[in-house]
């Protein structure tokens, strides 16, 4: 039987899923639905990808017997009123990273889904690449010795998009960048909470960080560093230093294709898209979608890859930067 997805929101991301979900298999997986806060929007949508059912409402898709899981593709201020629609509804939910604005949030979305017996995951996309299960497989059996430093960076010139600098859209280079930088260490240090962290960053007039600067220090003196910003763009490279090797994305860490391990480069090349992507190399959301797919066949609630203590990990730890940059959204005084 296909996992049959419903798809929550029509804009960009959930039109790079939806071409993402074609590249594999037609029995393994099927968009029957997609919703949208217009039915012209959905229909739109609808008539573009192939798919049968458009909704003009969100609780119309929560409603629907045929859906088994639903990608949550709207913005990030949304997450917690859209997550709690469909747990409540007894549906699976994928949802787009971050998962939550705070880590307030993204407790009541995991409280939910544990209440109603279903099964969610924070869309951390890149953990599920095949470059980022050789990077763990390599981790796992010691290949560099002991990891001493991570360091990683993200940055893209996006200021002239409203989603980066307006507050009530969730805007900030931490939610939506730095966080792919800051799962990738909280990856590679095996989920361990960070001893102490030092942020410090610039903000925009309208009060969301543009930039970020961030070093972490772990159990045993290991250190990582990460550099995020929506202001400009960096090489967007990522390097694992151990006592016996090191391991480096040279590019695209969001979304790794090549690896290079002590000198050793690797290739993992991603399926073309039937239709124009808005994103690099979107059709590597394909591995996100299996791993629903594979936990769903097995019954469990969660990813082992990406769980629920990971989500709240990283939301801890984004809070913190936050904090110190001096970053606070309408949602952290509720």
């Amino acid at each position: 039987m296909a996992t049959r997805w419903g798809i929550c929101g029509a804009g960009r991301i959930s039109h790079d899923f939806t071409v993402a979900l074609k590249t594999l298999p037609a029995g393994d997986h099927q968009v029957v639905a997609v919703a949208a806060r217009k039915l012209e929007g959905a229909q739109e949508f609808a008539k573009k990808h192939s798919i049968s059912r458009a909704y003009g409402s969100y609780e119309e898709l929560a409603r629907d017997p045929d859906i088994d899981v639903v990608y949550i593709g709207v913005i990030h201020p949304y997450h917690l009123s859209t997550c709690l629609l469909f747990t409540n509804a007894k549906k699976n939910v994928l949802c787009e990273k971050p998962l939550a604005m705070n880590s307030r949030e993204v407790q009541e979305i995991l409280d939910s889904a544990k209440k109603n017996d279903v099964f969610l995951m924070e869309a951390v996309w890149t953990r599920f690449f095949p470059a980022s299960v050789e990077i763990r497989r390599l981790l796992a059996q010691g290949e560099l010795g002991e990891v001493k430093m991570v360091r990683a960076e993200f940055g893209l010139p996006l200021m002239h998009i409203p989603r980066s600098s307006q507050k009530e859209l969730g805007a900030g280079t931490m939610l939506d960048l730095g966080i792919y930088c800051l799962q990738f260490i909280c990856m590679v240090y095996n989920r361990e909470k960070p001893e102490c962290i030092q942020a410090t960053g610039t903000c925009q007039e309208t009060g969301v960080d543009e930039s970020v600067i961030v070093t972490l220090k772990f159990s045993n003196n290991r250190l990582a560093v990460f550099t995020s910003s929506s202001a400009m763009a960096l090489p967007n490279s990522a390097i694992i230093v151990g006592t016996k090797g090191t391991i480096q994305i040279p590019d695209h860490m969001w979304c790794p294709t090549t690896l290079d391990v002590n000198g050793k480069v690797t290739q993992y090349p991603l399926p073309e898209p039937y239709l124009p992507l808005n994103c690099i190399k979107s059709t590597g959301m394909r591995y996100e979608a299996e791993e629903v797919r594979q936990c769903l066949l097995k019954g469990l609630k969660e990813s082992a890859v990406m769980s629920h203590s990971d989500s709240v990990l990283l939301a801890g730890l984004e809070d913190e930067i936050r904090r110190q940059v001096g970053v606070v959204y309408s949602q952290d005084s509720k």
